[in-house]
């Protein structure tokens, strides 16, 4: 691959890459609803989190919710770590998908 390609690649990966900031705003100002996985393109889970942390909040006055919530919370603090490899694999699918059409 020659530098201009290269560089081409590149400029594209960074203007089209997800912000670090906005996922990291989604996480914690939206906590249980998964939107941070949705913006990262990570659907199912994302519908998948809001679905549960939705059903735990529904059940939760009889008490059976609660370890659907706490589950959640424990998922989205995770998340809080895991968010910087999901903007990495996405950047590195990009510049493959670039790589390959040009």
């Amino acid at each position: 691959m020659d530098t201009q390609r290269e560089m081409l690649i590149e400029q594209r990966v960074a203007n089209d890459a997800k912000s670090p900031l906005v996922a990291y705003l989604l996480a914690i100002l939206l906590w249980g609803f998964g939107a941070h996985r949705m913006y990262l393109g990570r659907w199912v889970s994302g519908l998948l989190m809001l679905g549960l942390w939705g059903l735990g909040w529904l059940t939760a006055p009889i008490l059976i919710g609660w370890p659907l919530i706490g589950l959640v919370c424990l998922w989205a603090l995770i998340d809080l770590f895991l968010i910087p490899g999901m903007i990495q694999e996405d950047k590195d699918a990009m510049r493959r998908s670039l790589g390959s059409r040009w």
